[in-house]
């Protein structure tokens, strides 16, 4: 069964109630921090934590007037809070609570991307598992070269996905960094101890030097490392996408009932999810180009960045989010044909263990110019013939035979000799 993507989780946290709920967390955790300092009074603080809301209409209809979210936001909050609302943002500059808030956004989101890393995970552990010994033809280039597992390609992308939850743990705390520094982030007009107990208090860390924001290296690389997932996300696909092949057909996107795949022609069955993917792929990596060109801005602030980052942020979060419980389920469903896998292998009269042959030629003591010449000739010949068996010409070649006995032959057509060392690799990732 398909699983069909929901967006509200992702997208809630990109929403503008979430923005202005995690607005007014900040504003809340610097009021209990000012309190606590003795700034202010605590009767103020729990009056503001007991009145403390927004209606996000209103702060759009305060903002149509005054041209200024920050100013709308808190507006409309004092207009909840009455006389103990003087004491919200006391202190602050607007950065002080955007940049904060959006490292709440970006930890939630990463939090989500993680929880879906680790389906995948598991999702390509499960069929790496049940397809360890599925032999199939490894490719270069686009041709065949030697045989390999479907479990073993398998492995190589749970490897890649182990690797990028590595990165993305270390993304999460990278990305959790608050600043209640004020205007050009010298505390001018608030002392960093309100900073350290406030961001102390929503789970941040205080940005080690911020101007009147935080440095947009730090989104920059959250980006990158959702370009670099998408990246992979897209390999997977790709590699879908060839084997889907008609005239390769060893694996298949599931085909639902009532599914179709073309308008024109009933027979198509398309892979229409790998190809999505591929398309999406595009969006989030061209969203890093923008991640970086917002690093660089004017002296201590400008607000050249702020635009961007409406857009590309909840964007980037979003697809990613799509993409991962796409490929999840694309996965989780996949539909692997060994039968296919065994005809292709084959092609040619096992051209594919040439090297074996090669090698056994050496071994025996013909110099390795001739053992290529030799093995090439008959290679060639079996590849460009429709019915070409290269096991039969090489078993019909004099050069060949005085040097290897049946047994021998048989030894280099053996695909399990492929297969020695594959357990190896599955202890290093546990499967």
């Amino acid at each position: 069964m398909i699983e069909r993507y929901t967006l509200p989780e992702m997208g809630n946290l990109w929403s503008e109630s979430y923005k202005l709920q995690t607005w007014l967390q900040v504003e809340i955790a610097v009021c209990e921090a000012q309190g606590e300092l003795g700034y202010i009074p605590l009767a103020a603080v729990d009056e503001i934590k007991a009145k403390a809301k927004f209606d996000p209409k209103r702060v759009l209809e305060i903002e149509a007037e005054v041209r200024h979210d920050m100013i709308a936001f808190l507006t409309n909050v004092n207009e909840y809070v009455g006389d103990a609302g003087r004491y919200i943002h006391l202190g602050l500059t607007s950065s002080d609570v955007l940049d904060t808030a959006l490292a709440l956004q970006l930890v939630a989101s990463l939090d989500l991307l993680c929880q879906k890393v680790e389906n995948l995970i598991q999702a390509i552990r499960i069929k790496a598992h049940e397809h360890r010994y599925t032999v199939m033809i490894g490719r270069s280039h686009g041709i065949h070269a030697e045989p390999i597992t479907f479990g073993f390609k398998l492995a190589g992308w749970l490897a890649e996905v182990l690797r990028h939850q590595e990165r993305l743990q270390l993304l999460r705390k990278n990305v959790a960094v608050g600043k209640i520094s004020g205007a050009v982030g010298t505390y001018a007009n608030i002392e960093p101890r309100v900073e350290a107990i406030a961001c102390a208090k929503l789970g941040l860390k205080p940005d080690t030097a911020s101007t009147q924001v935080i440095s947009r290296d730090i989104h920059a690389e959250f980006v990158q490392q959702l370009a670099l997932l998408a990246a992979s996300i897209e390999r997977f696909a790709v590699e879908i996408r060839n084997l889907q092949k008609t005239d390769v057909l060893e694996v298949e996107e599931y085909f639902s009932k009532g599914q179709k795949g073309s308008s024109a022609m009933p027979h198509k069955r398309n892979p229409i999810r790998s190809e999505r993917l591929t398309g999406m792929a595009r969006l989030v990596r061209s969203h890093a180009g923008a991640a970086l060109e917002n690093v660089a801005l004017w002296h201590e602030r400008d607000i050249s960045h702020s635009s961007v980052e409406r857009v590309m942020l909840p964007d980037a979060c979003i697809l990613t989010d799509f993409m991962l419980h796409e490929i999840i389920d694309l996965i989780t469903n996949l539909l692997v044909y060994p039968q296919n896998m065994a005809r292709n292998l084959n092609c040619y009269g096992g051209v594919v263990f040439s090297q074996r042959v090669l090698l056994a030629l050496i071994d025996k003591g013909t110099r390795r110019e001739e053992a290529y010449a030799i093995v090439q000739q008959n290679a060639h010949i079996a590849w460009n013939n429709p019915e070409g068996n290269f096991r039969h010409l090489i078993t019909q070649d004099l050069r060949v035979r005085e040097k290897l006995s049946d047994s021998e032959i048989d030894c280099c057509f053996d695909a399990k000799q492929h297969l020695k060392y594959l357990d190896q690799v599955y202890e290093r990732l546990g499967i």
